[in-house]
């Protein structure tokens, strides 16, 4: 059966069929170093990009529990394909929480589906401080600045970042916007190269003096203050992010068991090797799966609590997917550091963990910061 035959009805099913092509595809994009273009065409043809918002608005109607599956699946198959993909599905599932809680970004939501655009993010560079400056113009403003890990910046449409800008207080501000990648004054440098996640072509995006219209501005918030929109954006952007290293865990451990099974010289203690890899495995599937459930298919309220527990369960999910990935290796020894085994890839793509907000050593911080405050 082809990929035009499969209804929309199983997007778990589709995910799967053009997974296959993902997996062929996967060393070719890691060796050179260059963005998953061809599957990202082919999640664009069957509306994956839009598989998320809902119905009413044009989109796939998916709740959010099962577009951390999907997520999860890809990465089964294509790791910097899953990682990619997830950081516009956490930009399409902040904006559905607004639009169901606060019935706004209707348009824009409708936009995307129609044409079923490309968001890309800048938020890892984008926390309490952000980065690049705004200033004042006629009809909005003026924005200059890099942002670096812009994943998919090679493939995207429209770009969700921040900057700032000294009020007339002369108080710096953060602004949110969106700007089109086609506008004037954009451009992609060509630094993407390192050692895992190669595919996401995640390259530095550069603004000169970019026109900011001022209808484009979103938020407005005080710099370097922690604002209660991150308590929207964590709890439902961490889980999708998190997806992609769950599903990387699990195929280790697939390939540790069919390969660990004909590597002679560890059949004394296999089974042991196994039952340790399984230990860790769950404890990030448990932990990922709490964190998603937390955000209850967007019924929830921000709270400090939830956003505590999210980047609480973000870390320890981070470090059982490495431990996991890790373990794998050892179960089938030697034969793991060479390209042609799958598992030195997973390895290297791992290790991206911790560089999503927030970082352990942060984590830490914040979360014991907050409980110390609150006892």
């Amino acid at each position: 059966m082809s990929s035009q035959t499969l209804q929309h009805s199983d997007w778990q099913l589709l995910t799967k069929h053009i997974g296959n092509d993902f997996a062929q595809r996967a060393l070719d994009y890691d060796l050179e170093g260059s963005f998953v273009k061809e599957n990202y065409n082919q999640l664009r043809e069957h509306k994956f990009f839009s598989a998320a918002i809902p119905k009413e608005l044009g989109g796939g109607g998916l709740s959010h529990s099962e577009m951390c599956q999907i997520i999860k699946t890809i990465a089964h198959y294509c790791s910097s394909t899953a990682l990619s993909f997830s950081m516009h599905q956490h930009l399409i599932a902040a904006a559905v929480w607004k639009y169901k809680h606060q019935n706004v970004g209707k348009e824009i939501l409708r936009n995307i589906a129609k044409n079923e655009l490309i968001l890309i993010s800048t938020g890892a560079r984008d926390w309490l401080g952000s980065n690049g400056e705004l200033k004042k113009t006629k009809g909005g403003y003026l924005f200059s600045g890099t942002k670096h890990f812009a994943s998919q910046s090679a493939g995207g449409d429209l770009v969700v970042t921040s900057g700032t800008y000294l009020n007339h207080n002369t108080d710096w501000d953060v602004l949110h916007f969106t700007v089109p990648m086609a506008s004037n004054g954009v451009s992609i440098l060509d630094n993407w190269d390192v050692m895992g996640m190669r595919g996401t072509g995640s390259n530095s995006i550069v603004f000169d003096n970019v026109f900011v219209p001022e209808s484009a501005i979103t938020l407005s918030r005080p710099k370097n203050e922690f604002h209660p929109v991150w308590h929207v954006v964590l709890t439902v952007a961490v889980p999708l992010i998190m997806a992609t290293y769950v599903g990387i865990a699990e195929k280790a451990k697939a390939i540790a068991i069919e390969k660990g099974k004909k590597y002679h010289r560890n059949q004394d203690h296999i089974a042991t090797l196994i039952g340790r890899l399984n230990n860790t495995l769950l404890s990030a599937q448990t932990e990922w799966k709490a964190m998603y459930a937390l955000t209850n298919e967007f019924d929830f309220s921000p709270n400090e609590s939830t956003t505590v527990d999210i980047l609480t369960h973000k870390t320890n999910v981070g470090e059982a997917a490495k431990k996991t990935v890790a373990y794998a290796m050892e179960a089938i020894g030697g034969q793991s550091f060479y390209r042609a085994n799958i598992l030195e890839r997973l390895f290297r793509d791992v290790q991206a963990s911790p560089f999503h907000p927030l970082p352990k050593w942060e984590q830490y911080a914040f979360t014991g910061k907050r409980l110390l405050e609150a006892n």
